[in-house]
Order: C-alpha cells, then structure tokens, then sequence
C-alpha cells in the first residue's frame, strides 16, 4: 500500500482525486463527499483526521472563508477551532489555502501547503479551462468557429491557451493586452495584438480572462447580440454587465469550468502536484506510487 490519504469535501475533482489515487495503490478514505461517490469509503471527518497520514482538502478549500467548500456534502462544514484541532499534525494539501488557515490559529499546527501554488496545476487548469470555454463556445454559438472572428481578453495562461487552441481551428484571432511584452509575443503566436484602447472592432465571439472591467460600454456598442460574449474571470470579471445587457448581447458566465466540464483531468492533475509536492518535502521517505 503506497500513501494513506484522506479527502475531505470538494466537487467532482476530488471524487475522481479518490479513485486515481486507490488505483494507484493508495489508500484512500472520504468525507463530506456523500453525493456520486459510489464504491468509495465514507467516514467522518474525525475519523478520516485520525486514520490518515496525509489530508487533501478542495480547490478552492473554501469559497465564503466561513464553511469548508463541499457541495456534494449534505452538511455544513463550519471552519472553526475544532475543524482545523482535527488536523493538528496533519499533513494537509488543499486548493487556495489562505482563506482555510485565517479561519483558526490552531492551523499553525499541522503541515500545510498549497498545491495551487504549483505551477504545474494551474497551467494545467489553464488548458483544461481554455478547452472548456471553446467546447462551451461551439455549444453556444450558432455559426462556426473557423474562420470566425474571435476576441481574447489578456495574455496570461488561459489566454495564451485560448489564443493556441481557437487559431489551431481556424479562427482569426485578435488578442488584447497591457503589456508590451505581451503585445509582442501575441504577434509572435500568429494572432493579431491590440491595446485595450484600440478595441472597437465587431467580433463574432469574445473570451475574456481578465477580472478587472476591461470591456465597457464603448466596446460592447461596436458587438451584434448575435453574437457571443464568455465570461471566463473571477468575480468582479471584465464585462459591464448592465452595459451589455441594455445593448441586448449575450453574456455567457463561465466560471471554474476544469471542475464543471474535465472533472476527471482536473482531479489527475491535483493528484500529480500532490505527488510532487511529497517528493520534495519527503524526499527519501516518500516514494511516487
């Protein structure tokens, strides 16, 4: 048996974080994932704490910074003392952890890291997002993607993906940015780089991945409401919503989407970080299944 885990809460990523791992060889308990987890072993989350070496906690591990983020649980999970007395030197692994360890100061005592901290997950989620947003896009929007005219909002991760994957169908792709770094390498790419006050042209779809208002009422007024606007950011997002909604277009929320649409990559590629992680800080004393 390679690796004692315990998996508390999440969504779908973390089911399939579950199975990979007992595949693997692990062993492996859950909790607070009652909804979908056929064939996997429940406990509570005291006894998961106590029977496991090693604890893997959602991304995010809390949405409201006030209960642990288990949708598919039939309970509330109340981040207080005794939530984070159970872990006490623990080894814990969870997804944005800041908001988890602000919650009590009893989490100075277990071993915590951050696995979305890895670069390795988030450019990973980064294609898995890009993928969704386009697969999303094609469902969506009622004309074709080659040959269509295509906007990306920022050149981060997501957007360097995006920019990647719609030209590889055809699409003619132009890409916003601030930096001029970012505006050279999106030239680089084949794709057309415009400053963001330069935007005003009409494009057949939009993808923005910036969560700062990147797209207002000057841009929006140059769009047809045939056309179709996604928006990939984190709250507050990059579109004036009141804005585009009195001009009548399309504004499609798609937040998360590596959880929504590719549950089973998203949960392998926590898994692969979660193991590189062990490697680093066990070294010798941890060995890869």
């Amino acid at each position: 048996m390679r690796g004692n885990f315990g998996v508390a809460g999440g969504d779908q990523r973390q089911l399939y974080l579950a199975r990979s791992l007992m595949a693997d060889g692990c062993s492996v308990r859950v909790s607070c994932l009652e909804e979908g987890s056929g064939g996997l072993p429940q406990t509570d989350l005291a006894q998961l704490a106590v029977e496991s070496q090693y604890i893997l906690l959602p991304l995010p591990a809390t949405r409201d910074g006030r209960t642990l983020n288990a949708p598919l649980s039939r309970r509330e999970i109340p981040l207080d003392d005794g939530f984070a007395r159970l872990f006490s030197g623990k080894t814990v692994l969870g997804g944005m952890l800041g908001p988890l360890t602000a919650s009590s100061d009893l989490w100075r005592a277990a071993d915590c890291h951050d696995y979305y901290a890895r670069e390795e997950l988030v450019a990973g989620n980064a294609c898995l997002t890009a993928e969704g947003a386009i697969g999303l896009a094609i469902q969506e929007y009622k004309g074709a993607l080659g040959g269509a005219r295509c906007l990306v909002t920022g050149y981060g991760r997501i957007g360097r993906a995006l920019c990647g994957m719609l030209r590889g169908m055809g699409a003619q792709v132009d890409c916003a940015a601030r930096k001029a770094k970012d505006l050279t390498l999106i030239r680089a790419s084949g794709c057309r780089a415009v400053a963001y006050q330069e935007l005003g042209d009409r494009y057949e779809l939009i993808f923005n991945t910036v969560p700062a208002r990147v797209l207002g009422q000057r841009v929006l007024a140059a769009q047809s409401p045939e056309g179709l606007i996604l928006e990939l950011a984190s709250p507050p997002g990059g579109v004036d919503l009141e804005a585009a909604g009195r001009l009548g277009l399309r504004v499609l929320p798609a937040p998360s989407l590596p959880g929504k649409l590719s549950p089973k990559a998203s949960g392998e590629l926590i898994k692969e970080a979660v193991y590189n992680i062990l490697e680093e800080q066990r070294g010798g004393l941890w060995a890869r299944p």
